[in-house]
Formats: C-alpha cells, structure tokens, sequence
C-alpha cells in the first residue's frame, strides 16, 4: 500500500511478559498475510504491552482492517485463557 492517509495503533497491557508474548505469537503469522492494497499492519510488543497499528488509504479500509485485527487479538486472548485454565496458570 502507498502513502497511507489514516492510521490507528491499539496498545494491550498484560500482567506479563509472557502473556504479552503468547498472544503476539498467534497474531505475528498473520502480519503480511491479511494485508491488502488499502490497508495494512504492524506488530510491536515491549515487555507486557502489545502494540498493533493499522495503516489504510481510507476511513472503510481502516475500519476493517481495525475490526479484523481486534478481533483476532480477541481470539488470542480467549485461547491463551483457555489453555491457562486448563494447565492452571494464571489468565491475565
């Protein structure tokens, strides 16, 4: 995508690093393969935050993109609790 006019970065703070780091390792496959040619993602983490930015050429395109990309940190967090339940470590 050239020159993107609108952007919006979403920042998720965990209670640990590795929390942070089990949901950045299910979004990372995704970086580069959701991308299209009006919208695209990046993916940072720092310690117990997880940043995502969204880059679009336009408003719709972000606003898709931003659904698509909460959406799946949402799956990431409920499957990262779900195998914490199970194996009784801590959710946050």
């Amino acid at each position: 995508m050239d020159n993107p006019v609108h952007e919006a970065t979403y920042d998720f703070e965990y209670d640990s690093a590795d929390a942070a780091s089990v949901v950045e390792r299910s979004l990372r496959r995704e970086i580069g393969e959701i991308d299209d040619d009006r919208s695209t993602a990046a993916l940072e983490r720092d310690g117990r935050t997880l940043s995502i930015r969204v880059e679009a050429a336009d408003l719709v395109a972000l606003r898709a993109a931003t659904n698509t990309w909460l959406s799946l940190v949402d799956v990431a967090e409920s499957a990262r609790s779900a195998g914490s339940e199970r194996d009784g470590s801590p959710t946050a």
